[in-house]
């Protein structure tokens, strides 16, 4: 990847975040390039090696045929539930942790129908907010749009991934 100040990527378990600075330091007599990244939706700044960018999982924001992959996965099949929390837990982590905004969709997917019919855990909880700001910051980034159009397609995806409810007769 060529990395320019302006050009926005994503950064695994922070979502989008913008290039605001290329410099050069010099590390144990080497010269090395770095980017600032400051991440949209919270005030981090990261600071990155180059070399080290793909290693970390960094990556350009998806495209048009992205965001309907994306909204294939909030519209599947939900996984196996694991009914151990801490098994749930630590597997949603994993996903989180990949940097791969489809596996975070999953994750947004699975945590956000456990919700419709049961009590999510506190963990889980925080877990549901911060994949959904993930998958909110890079679809707000790939359709173009803010964050609160972002956050109405999200929603309006998942509650049309929703079975209908039987008719009363």
């Amino acid at each position: 990847m060529i990395f320019e100040v302006g050009e926005t990527v994503v950064y695994p378990h922070h979502g989008a975040a913008t290039i605001t600075a290329v410099t050069t330091r010099t590390v144990k007599g080497e010269e090395k390039k770095y980017i600032t990244l400051d991440m949209h939706g919270s005030d981090l700044v990261v600071e990155l090696p180059v070399d080290n960018a793909e290693l970390v999982g960094v990556r350009d924001v998806i495209d048009d045929a992205g965001v309907e992959a994306v909204y294939a996965v909030l519209r599947g099949e939900a996984e196996e539930e694991v009914s151990n929390w801490s098994r749930r837990f630590k597997a949603n982590t994993e996903k989180m942790g990949s940097g791969d905004v489809y596996r975070v969709s999953e994750v947004v997917r699975d945590l956000w129908r456990r919700d419709q019919r049961a009590v999510l855990s506190a963990g889980e909880k925080r877990m549901l907010v911060k994949s959904r700001q993930i998958v909110v910051s890079e679809l707000s980034l790939a359709l173009g749009a803010d964050e609160d159009a972002a956050i109405d397609a999200l929603d309006d995806v998942l509650a049309s991934s929703l079975p209908e409810p039987a008719a009363a007769e």
